[in-house]
């Protein structure tokens, strides 16, 4: 195992954020790991940095899973992959590509964890996708203990144990549901309205397998529509311009990141996300936000959003809009009904953009916004408990999982209470 020092565990991705941690440790091992959990009265672990605040922090031990192999072990007959704690989205897709496997879903960015996306509730896009949370078949945690318990589907505990914020010990493995591999195309299209927009709202989100619309909410509307399709590639789009040439969502910034543009089908994993694995995603120096609405709300919440526009144009890069399919996980932004995700990428400027976030969510939460546990936003515990019917539940979960609170950190004091 190597340890090393508080003042070199270094920052977040965005590097707004620097570990308070008093040590961090990489162990090599499962067996390793428990043994580091059981002695330790304060511990934490760190995937692949992309949470944007100290979800991942802890003033006692925290643990990076980067020195433990990458596992995807795959049964056939089940329809399921297992992953090691560390394996990133990529290196699953690869791996199960390879199989003549796939997932059903991904995020925009191959490059985060599969047990960082999960347990903080990150998603992709589709009417008919839920979050990469709903994937999960199984999960194995070591405890406070030191001790492995696994949760599976239909297991009491499960469905409030696959969103945990870490808060319920350290996921060393992950079980997927996975499914024979698929081609996906990928068109982009540009100028739709507001008016289409509003008066079409559920047709425009279904017209392909995921769709992605970015604005900077000005009169030109959405400036950019992504459609990545399981089948032929739509030749029109509510009255948008198909793009001419490769494009990406920030202005100014290198098209070489993209995955590939212009209908042509491709693998998957070649598609769905917006970024290629080798290379960084991105610009790196932002900050993001995303509020899930319930989707029978979204056009509400544009027309709030675009009151705002001039408070937010200061730091604002890009905004995407994406849906997300409901599901029964208790800490899901989509638990109980389908969603609206409202994702805004930053200047990082932590002080104006948390000037700018109070209004956001004073316009969004009325509605039934909920904040992605990953990203910044301005919210306390009693605002937030009152958005989740099983925030009750949870917590007695996590007061019967971990008494003593050796998972505990000041996130999730300051969310949860």
């Amino acid at each position: 195992m190597t340890v090393t020092a508080a003042s070199s565990a270094g920052t977040n991705w965005a590097g707004n954020h620097r570990y308070v941690a008093e040590r961090l440790e990489r162990p090599t091992s499962v067996e390793e790991l428990q043994q580091l959990v059981a002695r330790t009265p304060l511990i934490r672990a760190l995937g692949s940095r992309h949470s944007f605040t100290d979800l991942t922090d802890t003033t006692g031990v925290l643990v990076s899973l980067e020195a433990m192999p990458t596992v995807v072990e795959v049964d056939e007959q089940a329809r399921t992959a297992t992953v090691s704690g560390r394996a990133a989205y990529g290196e699953v897709a690869v791996a199960l590509e390879a199989k003549g496997w796939a997932l059903a879903n991904l995020a925009s960015l191959p490059h985060i964890s599969v047990v960082g996306a999960v347990s903080t509730g990150t998603h992709g896009s589709g009417v008919g996708n839920g979050s990469l949370a709903t994937s999960v078949a199984a999960l194995e945690i070591i405890g406070p203990d030191g001790e492995l318990r696994r949760v599976a589907r239909g297991d009491a505990d499960f469905d409030g144990s696959v969103i945990g914020l870490g808060a319920l010990g350290i996921v060393v493995r992950a079980e997927l549901d996975i499914e024979p591999t698929y081609e996906v195309s990928q068109s982009l299209f540009t100028g739709i309205s507001w008016e289409r927009l509003e008066a079409d709202h559920d047709a425009i989100t279904s017209s392909a397998y995921s769709v992605s619309l970015f604005t900077m909410w000005g009169d030109e509307g959405i400036t950019q529509a992504w459609l990545k399709s399981r089948g032929e590639a739509p030749d029109e789009f509510f009255g948008g311009e198909p793009a001419t040439a490769t494009m990406h969502m920030l202005a100014g910034a290198e098209t070489e990141a993209v995955t590939q543009q212009g209908g042509v089908p491709g693998p998957w994993l070649e598609r769905l996300p917006h970024f290629r694995m080798e290379f960084t995603p991105s610009r790196g120096e932002e900050l993001q936000s995303e509020y899930l609405v319930p989707r029978d709300r979204a056009v509400e919440a544009v027309g709030r959003l675009r009151a705002l526009r001039e408070r937010m144009e200061p730091v604002l890069q890009v905004c995407e809009l994406r849906t997300v399919k409901q599901d029964d996980l208790w800490l899901s932004s989509s638990y109980g009904h389908d969603v609206v995700g409202v994702h805004f990428t930053w200047d990082r400027d932590v002080p104006a953009v948390y000037a700018v976030l109070p209004a956001i969510e004073e316009a969004l939460v009325p509605l039934g916004a909920r904040p992605h546990w990953g990203k910044c936003f301005a919210m306390t515990a009693e605002s937030v408990a009152g958005l989740y019917p099983r925030m009750g539940d949870f917590l007695a979960l996590r007061n019967r999982v971990d008494p003593d609170r050796k998972f505990d950190n000041d996130f999730l004091r300051r969310v949860l209470g």
